[in-house]
């Protein structure tokens, strides 16, 4: 073999290398794993857009997620959907995606997937009904209870602290106990909360893929970040001791789902 040969060789394997590692620190949903026909994942700083999903972003609606609760139904690939937080499709080859970096990202499927759905839920959208207006969507032509969703990485009760007038607010709007809400003094758990109302609204089965993104340590070796995840709280904290530290533009994580019918 010669050395341009060897050379081409190692290339292939450094790429395929580097492929594998940013595919294992992808986060994935055991239970839309076992859904056909459907590919899904959930970014982090590696690789903002998983790997495995790239081939698909040119088909990306266009959007401005709001913090709102209105759903867009998606019906051609780079379709403008305009401000919107919450995305359905039955349509094959459309790359539906919220980018998040500290709110919830949810994605959906069908059991059988021939419909999908992603939703962007911050605190405003948990408490406005982003949830309930997606389920009101599906309820439309079909019933929660033949979907399956998946909570992705977001702010943990470890770390996503506020202000005590916001915590009351999530327990005088939501009956549920004061202790999911938030259990520890001034912290909300966003995913506990999400995770009830689903539950409440009733989709045949919820889990949760990933980690809190303010703390969650790297472990990727290639990489140099200390953390995994892209946090809009952490961020926000360095660049109150330093103004120079670059701020997160573009650096959001997409949570991302698309019917292939493979």
């Amino acid at each position: 073999m010669g050395a341009s040969q060897a050379g081409k060789k190692l290339t292939t394997l450094t790429l395929s290398f580097l492929t594998q590692v940013k595919t294992f620190m992808t986060d994935y949903s055991p239970l839309l794993n076992r859904v056909p026909a459907i590919r899904h994942g959930f970014g982090n700083k590696s690789a903002l857009l998983p790997g495995h999903l790239q081939s698909y972003r040119a088909t990306l609606p266009e959007k401005k997620q709001v913090h709102g609760t209105r759903i867009v139904d998606v019906t051609q690939a780079a379709q403008a959907c305009g401000e919107a937080d919450g995305f359905y499709t039955r349509q094959p080859g459309i790359l539906l995606s919220v980018l998040t970096a500290d709110c919830l990202p949810v994605i959906f499927s069908r059991h059988d997937g021939s419909a999908i759905a992603a939703v962007h839920a911050g605190w405003r959208g948990l408490l406005d009904g982003v949830l309930e207006q997606l389920a009101a969507r599906i309820a439309q032509d079909d019933s929660t209870t033949n979907w399956v969703a998946s909570i992705g990485p977001a702010a943990g009760p470890c770390c996503y602290e506020v202000n005590e007038e916001l915590v009351e607010r999530f327990k005088q709007q939501l009956p549920l106990p004061a202790s999911l809400i938030s259990p520890h003094y001034r912290h909300l758990d966003l995913a506990a909360i999400a995770e009830s109302k689903l539950r409440e609204l009733g989709f045949a089965a919820v889990d949760r893929a990933g980690s809190c993104t303010i703390c969650t340590p790297n472990t990727d070796p290639l990489q140099p970040q200390r953390f995994k995840y892209t946090s809009y709280r952490r961020n926000s904290h360095r660049r109150e001791q330093d103004p120079t530290h670059p701020g997160i533009t573009g650096r959001n994580q997409y949570a991302a789902i698309i019917i292939t019918g493979e």
